[in-house]
C-alpha cells in the first residue's frame, strides 16, 4: 500500500505541475482513479495528493507571477532559469554576502539601487591547434542576445558544490556544468582539474534599458579537443578562431559591419588580457600568467 501511495502522490504532482491546476488536469487524474475501489484508502490519498499538489502549484505560480507578469513575453526556457537559478551575491572583495534570483541580479534597477554584484565565470576553450571556441548567444537570451562572445559565460549557483572557494573549485564545477548545458560538451571532455583560473575582473554593463550585468567574473582557460553539440535555447552559432581571425572579428564589430556585436565582458578580456594569455597557451606556460589575488576593476 505504501508503494501505491507514493506512486499516486508522484502522479498527482507530475500531472498538476505539467498541466497546471486547470480543470482538464484535475479531470484527467480523477478519471484515472475510477479504477480504484470506491472506498479505497489509496484512492482517498490520491485525491488528497491532487488537492495539495494543485494548491502548491497555484501558490508558486502566484508568487512568481507578481514579479514576472511584466515579462510575459520572455522565452519560456529563459524565464524558468531567471526564477529558478539563485546567483551568488558577493562584495567587491569577492566575499559571499547572500544570494538572489538570476532575474533580480540582472535588473539594472536592482543593480543600481541595491548595488547587487554577483559571481560569474567566463570560459576560454582552445583546441589542440590553439584556436579559441566562440559562441553567438541565442536570440532568446534576456541579456545581450545574438552577440558573439567567448566559449561560455554564466554563473556559479548558490549550491554547495559551486560555493567551494578553495582553488576556485566551485566556479570550475559550474563551468563544467554549463559547458554541457549550453554546448553539449560532455563532462569527461572537460575535467574540472583541467581548468586554469587566470584572474578575476569586476565590471558593470547595461544590456538595454531594463537588463544588464554587474559581475565579479572568474576567467578560466582550458585546452581540450571536445565534442560540441550546441543547445539552441542558449547558442545561435559557434566558430573556432585563430588570433588573426579574432582580430578581423574585432575590426568588423568596431566598424559595425554585418551587424556583428561582441559581449562587453569578452571585449574587456580581449583588450586587457587575451592575447598575452593566448601566447602562454601556445607556449604551454599558462600557469605563469595566473594571478588570482588581484581583482581587476574594469569599465
Amino acid at each position: 500500500m505504501s508503494t501505491l501511495r507514493t506512486t499516486c502522490q508522484a502522479l498527482a504532482s507530475k500531472l498538476t505541475t505539467t498541466l497546471s491546476s486547470s480543470s482538464s488536469s484535475k479531470s484527467l487524474l480523477k478519471n484515472s482513479l475510477r479504477f480504484f475501489p470506491a472506498k479505497s484508502l489509496a484512492k482517498a490519498r490520491c485525491l488528497s495528493s491532487l488537492s495539495s499538489s494543485a494548491s502548491t502549484t497555484t501558490a508558486t505560480t502566484t508568487a512568481m507571477g507578481d514579479s514576472a507578469a511584466p515579462d510575459a513575453g520572455m522565452d519560456a526556457v529563459q524565464r524558468r532559469l531567471m526564477f529558478e537559478d539563485e546567483c551568488i551575491l558577493v562584495d567587491v572583495n569577492d566575499r559571499v554576502v547572500g544570494h538572489d534570483t538570476k532575474y533580480n541580479c540582472h535588473l539594472m534597477e536592482k543593480i543600481e539601487s541595491e548595488n547587487l554584484l554577483h559571481r560569474a565565470f567566463s570560459v576560454f576553450l582552445f583546441n589542440s591547434k590553439y584556436e579559441l571556441l566562440l559562441q553567438q548567444r541565442s536570440a532568446t537570451k534576456v541579456t545581450f542576445p545574438l552577440v558573439w562572445t567567448n566559449t561560455c559565460c554564466s554563473h556559479p549557483l548558490y549550491r554547495e558544490s559551486e560555493l567551494i572557494d578553495e582553488n576556485s573549485l566551485g566556479v570550475r564545477n559550474a563551468a563544467q556544468r554549463k559547458l554541457l548545458d549550453e554546448l553539449g560538451i560532455p563532462a569527461e571532455d572537460v575535467p574540472v582539474d583541467q581548468f586554469t583560473p587566470l584572474g578575476r575582473m569586476l565590471y558593470k554593463a547595461p544590456s538595454d534599458g531594463k537588463w544588464g550585468e554587474h559581475e565579479l567574473d572568474y576567467l578560466l582557460f582550458i585546452v581540450r579537443d571536445v565534442n560540441v553539440h550546441p543547445n539552441p535555447d542558449e547558442v545561435a552559432d559557434i566558430k573556432y578562431v585563430n588570433k588573426d581571425q579574432l582580430k578581423e572579428l574585432l575590426r568588423k564589430a568596431d566598424a559595425g559591419e554585418e551587424g556583428l556585436k561582441l559581449s562587453p565582458w569578452f571585449r574587456l578580456v580581449v583588450d586587457n588580457f587575451l592575447y598575452k594569455w593566448w601566447d602562454h597557451v601556445e607556449k604551454g606556460t599558462i600557469q605563469d600568467a595566473a594571478d588570482m589575488k588581484t581583482i581587476h576593476k574594469l569599465t
